[in-house]
């Protein structure tokens, strides 16, 4: 199923994002958001509107970082009580994901589980404003929360946004570690996606423009520059169009357990995983489960690599070490020896079959020894 997503941009004092609001008719928007909205030109705008009697906001930040399920049913619920007909998810990650599970459970029955509802879609007007340049969910059909402390995934395309706000002054405030956690975030994106057994050529474009716009802007998105937060803003969006196609593969899928046992970034893990899974992918592409075959993959990593601007293959995984060494991130510590077995047993098998070349428990357990000893 195809989307083609409005996009909207902040130039002009958010023209084009006022003329959508008058023009599709939306007044009493549901607007999810975080603390940090009220730093944002936008909330001005937005204020106005209110002022001018041009809209009627209904404001929602009851939730946290990794939202629970019990924070969106509080958001179902105010999103009734206020008789909204619009939702605009204004923040990371954790708003976009709770805006899509408000507008799929809006119609379900009132007061049901609706994880065990069926998911019937409906035609909600949804935007998105993404404040880091990272996850991509406003691209994509999925949305994760958790219910009872176990992750929960939910995916119907009906949630994806039908416009996208582009504005890099949300960007200005991310501190330095979410700044570089959250681009790490859409590069593994990126690599991932053209490497999954889902690829098509469709997605490899995607994610040759998002390397691209990374590889290019990486420095001044780095120094808060506006450029730089602008083409990162696309290139997140650019890998979330990529993995809304092909899914993520194994970095994705050994990264959760060491965001929660660590204390680090989603992004963060998810590069040092990616960090030692290329290269035993390279050398290891007579372990195909692709069905296109080892010739297809050795081809298909020649062709990431020449989209990472480098001669072969390994030369990229060790410019993509290089990006991740070169931004100082903290690297976890090792106490227990019982960790490695932990961690493995912890990897999603559903996004294993994701990956082109086969691993086992045993291998995964030695890639994540790869991790700690040399980062």
């Amino acid at each position: 199923m195809k989307l083609r997503q409005v996009i909207l941009s902040s130039d002009n004092n958010y023209e084009s994002l006022v003329d959508y609001i008058q023009r599709n008719g939306l007044k009493k928007i549901f607007i999810i958001c975080g603390s940090s909205f009220q730093k944002f030109r936008l909330k001005g705008v937005l204020d106005e509107l209110n002022a001018q009697g041009k809209i009627q906001p209904i404001y929602f930040s009851e939730f946290q970082p990794n939202p629970d399920y019990e924070s969106v049913v509080k958001g179902v619920d105010a999103f009734r009580k206020g008789n909204c007909d619009s939702i605009f998810a204004i923040g990371g990650g954790s708003a976009m994901d709770v805006a899509k599970c408000v507008k799929l459970y809006s119609n379900m029955p009132e007061g049901a589980n609706y994880l065990q509802e069926p998911i019937v879609p409906n035609d909600i007007p949804f935007l998105a404003a993404p404040t880091t340049a990272g996850t991509g969910s406003e691209a994509t059909r999925y949305a994760v929360i958790y219910y009872k402390g176990e992750k929960q995934s939910v995916t119907d395309y009906s949630c994806i946004p039908q416009a996208v706000l582009f504005d890099a002054s949300m960007l200005a405030y991310l501190p330095e570690y979410q700044r570089k956690a959250t681009m790490l975030d859409a590069f593994c994106h990126s690599v991932e996606s053209f490497w999954s057994v889902n690829s098509t050529d469709e997605s490899k474009e995607y994610s040759k423009a998002a390397i691209g716009l990374i590889l290019e802007y990486i420095d001044s998105y780095l120094e808060n520059a506006e450029p730089g937060n602008s083409a990162m803003l696309k290139a997140a969006n650019l890998a979330g169009q990529a993995i809304n196609i092909t899914q993520t593969t194994a970095g994705h899928a050994m990264c959760y357990k060491m965001t929660k046992l660590y204390d680090i970034s989603h992004g963060h893990a998810a590069a040092l995983c990616v960090s030692v899974l290329w290269r035993f992918m390279v050398e290891n592409t007579s372990l195909s489960m692709d069905s296109r075959g080892k010739d297809y993959l050795d081809k298909m990593f020649l062709d990431l690599a020449s989209a990472m601007g480098c001669v072969d293959a390994i030369s990229a995984v060790e410019r993509f070490q290089r990006i991740v060494s070169d931004l100082n991130l903290r690297t976890p510590v090792v106490d227990d020896e019982s960790d490695f077995e932990l961690l493995a047993r912890s990897v999603n098998l559903v996004r294993l079959k994701n990956n082109p070349v086969r691993l086992d428990e045993q291998t995964i357990n030695v890639l994540y020894r790869k991790i700690f000893d040399e980062k």
